[in-house]
Parts: structure tokens; sequence; C-alpha cells
């Protein structure tokens, strides 16, 4: 079983990763398909149209986290790597007012996203609460082709009989990449380090390293932390009000602001460690509600997290250096691998439990790893804060990545300082295995009311309007 690093960390624009990249992502995958020789056409068929729905979470929430948009970007030929975010409000609107898509190397295709994208609310896909179906269509209206995608979480897009081949296998995760040491549980991943004699980011690396160069590797892990800190930096130098209607002010300037000159000033502060990692996680967050560009870490709802424990390792610890930012990396996506492969990473699947849940875990081993924590150490720091987000619902109010999203980011990351903290004092030994823990989260989020799994149709979705 191998997940990269690099399925875990991906880069591209907010607000969600599931929601937004992921239907970008299917977007553009379907013109790809429209393209191929992989489907029978009628002799002489030509597509002329092009029609989309939305499914599940995705026509519940789809309009607060930008679904609608996003598939139109997709339909126009970009991808949540390389789009300009700054762009995509002219291409979004070049396309609804001339009814048309004209995406490179395709003719032009009529598409309305008035009638063409609908977000239907009556008809779950069955495959996963993320499905979205694509149409093609002739000029008479005849319809050539039809695909269905799940976004699972994370950025990750699968067909419809890709998500019946993993679940029939038990496992979202890639497959046909065998590598030295392929532990698909923390069970595994602590007997393959014992008898190793390699850390857990040691063994991480040397699976990676079967795939890509060290070079290379190292390369991509600098990517990774270069773009979560010019989010931070963004995020820090931001006013304003995010967009949506909620009319949500940006703070984490104002506040970074304020405890900038409490740093100069040499006032006394117990609460400074947790004070930044806030900071840190509301600017990664603010970013992202406004469409910026994040990384799924693992994903975008939950992006602030362990960019904000990072930032703290580099801010409060001397000994930190580059190595060790790949390290932290390395560990964080060893753990996140761990949690996708046995339960789910997606808010519309188990809740928040599955997005900041899984990011405060992944932060906390990374961290522990880095000050020094055994492979033990490390499972441990993991389990602490997992645990501790268990049932966690995800009820956006408005739709919205913003409330309660962006401070539930920060006070992700105070619980996985806490508990790197924790485990790092003791030997490892603990009482509720990270595996445990994990199978938990699945179960609880299988028991979840739907209401409560980004839909945004409970907790303080409808709660905070009642007030």
């Amino acid at each position: 079983m191998f997940l990269s690093v690099f399925d875990l960390f991906k880069i591209g624009i907010g607000p969600s990763s599931s929601h937004t990249m992921g239907p970008m992502t299917a977007a553009r995958r379907f013109l790809d398909e429209v393209a191929g020789d992989d489907w029978p056409r009628p002799a002489g068929a030509k597509v002329a149209r092009i029609g989309a729905s939305l499914h599940g979470s995705l026509a519940y929430t789809g309009i607060g986290h930008g679904s609608d948009r996003a598939v139109i970007l997709g339909l126009a030929g970009q991808t949540p790597q390389t789009v300009d975010p700054d762009q995509a409000d002219g291409i979004v609107g070049r396309i609804t007012a001339d009814r048309v898509i004209s995406p490179p190397g395709h003719p032009s295709y009529n598409f309305d996203p008035a009638t063409d994208l609908v977000l239907d609310r009556k008809t779950p896909l069955t495959g996963h609460a993320n499905g979205m179906a694509f149409y093609a269509y002739d000029a008479g209206g005849r319809l050539l082709l039809k695909r269905i995608y799940y976004s699972i979480g994370g950025g990750f897009v699968v067909s419809e009989e890709e998500l019946q081949r993993m679940k029939a296998k038990g496992s979202v995760t890639t497959e046909g990449k065998k590598v030295p040491y392929p532990f698909k549980n923390a069970v595994e991943m602590l007997k393959m380090a014992a008898k190793s004699g390699l850390s857990v980011a040691e063994m991480k690396r040397v699976n990676e390293e079967t795939q890509m160069s060290r070079e290379e590797l190292d390369a991509g892990l600098d990517a990774i932390w270069s773009a979560m800190k010019g989010c931070i930096d963004r995020g820090l130098s931001q006013d304003g009000i995010m967009p949506g209607g909620l009319k949500v002010r940006r703070r984490a300037r104002q506040l970074h602001d304020k405890l900038q000159e409490q740093w100069q000033q040499n006032r006394p502060n117990p609460l400074l460690a947790n004070d930044w990692l806030s900071i840190y996680a509301m600017a990664v967050n603010e970013e992202n509600a406004a469409g910026g560009r994040v990384v799924t870490a693992p994903t975008n709802g939950a992006a602030g997290t362990l960019p904000a424990v990072l930032r703290y390792w580099l801010h409060f610890h001397p000994e930190a250096d580059q190595p060790s930012i790949r390290d932290f990396l390395l560990t964080a996506a060893a753990v996140g691998g761990i949690i996708k492969t046995n339960a789910s990473i997606s808010g519309a699947e188990v809740g928040c439990q599955g997005e900041v849940g899984s990011a405060s875990a992944m932060a906390a081993a990374g961290l522990c790893a880095v000050m020094g924590g055994t492979p033990m150490q490390v499972e441990n720091a993991a389990e602490i804060a997992l645990e501790h987000h268990l049932g966690m619902t995800c009820d956006p109010v408005g739709g919205l990545v913003q409330v309660p999203c962006i401070e539930r980011n920060a006070l992700g990351a105070v619980k996985a300082v806490t508990a790197a903290s924790l485990a790092i004092k003791g030997d490892g030994v603990h009482f509720v295995p990270l595996d445990s823990a994990i199978e938990t989260m699945r179960q609880t989020g299988l028991d979840m009311n739907e209401k409560y799994k980004e839909t945004s149709l409970g907790g303080l979705a409808v709660n905070v309007v009642e007030c």
C-alpha cells in the first residue's frame, strides 16, 4: 500500500479540496474523456453541448464552497494546480455571458451554467456523498456520453468504476507501487520501524525514493513548505470581508500586528505559543475561504493546522532547519496515509473529525518526530490528537468554509502541539492505539447523521441563523 506525500499535500485553490479542487479536476477529466477514443461514438456524431450535475454534499453546499464555479473552470480547461485565482472570476464571467466553453485543444461547446449545471439535492449518487455526473450531447440533444465521478476528499477524484474497484479491495490507496515499507496501519508501521531501526520519516523517505530521486523528493517537499509559508504570509497581509455573504471579517492580520507589538515590548504572555499557532492557522484558512492558493493538509478545509504547527516549530525551536521541515512533512504524510487508507479525510463522509482531526494528528506526529520522538512516541502523539477530535461534525454556516472552520483549524493546531508535548514526555506506551482511534472515527462517521456531514442542514449551520 502506498500513498505518496504528494498525494496528500496538493497545491491548489480554495475554499475546499473535495468541493472545489475535486469538481474542477473531474470536469477537466471529463473533457479528456470526451476527446478520447475509449467510448463508443455513433457514426458521424459530434459533441455540441456539455452538461453537469452535482449531488449529495456537493449540491447542498456547492454554492458556498464554489463547486459550481470550479466545474465551470474545469470545463474551461483549468486545473487546481495552475489556475490563477485572480483570473478565475473573469473566466467564469465570460462563460456565463457567452454560454460557451472553449477549452484548449477542443472545439467550442455550448454550455449555459444557468441550465446546464444542476445542483441536484433530490438524487444522491450511491458511491459517495460527493457525487458528480457529466454529460455530452450532440446538436440534436441526443446523449452521447455520461460519466460519474466522486470527489473522495483531499482533492482525490475517482470514476464510478474506480470507486467500485477500490471498495472491493477495501482500500483507497494507490495501487501497483511496491515499496520497501508497505505499512497500511500503525501496528505495521511500528513493527517495521523496530525491525529496521529507522524513524517514520526515514521509512517514508525510502518508500518515496523508489518513485523518484532524492533530489526530486527534497525539491518537492521544499515546494510544499514554500506554498504553505506563502499562504501564511499572504493571509497575514490581507484585510477586509471574506466573500460569500456572511460578512465575516479577516482577523489574522490585525491579531498578528497586536502580537508583534507585544513581542517587541517584551510583555509577559503565557499564551504566546498558542496565540502564534492560532494566528498562523487563521491566516491560511482566511486565504482559503477567499479562494486563494493553499495546500491540502490533508484537505483545504483543514489546510491551516499543519502549516501553523510547522511555522511554530520554526518560530520557537532554534534547532529547526530545512531537513527537519522535510522530516516533519514525511512523518505527517505517513500518518495521513494510514488515516486515509483505513477511514476517511472527507468531511462529507465522516464529518470534520476526518478533516481537522486528521490534520491535527498529522501535525502532532510531525512535531513529535522533529522534537526527537521515537516511532512509538510519534504514534502516541497522533493518537492523542485524533482521539480528541472524535465525533466532530462538519456544519459550515451558509455552506461556506468560514464559520466554524477558520477557528477550528486554530484549535486543531493547539491540540496538535499539546499532543506532541504529552507524547514526547512519555515512553510511547499508551492505552488507546492509533489504529483504534482511526477505526472509531470511521465507525462514528458511518453512524453520524447526514445533516452533520458537510450539508449545512444541522448544527451551527442552522442554529446560528436562528439565534
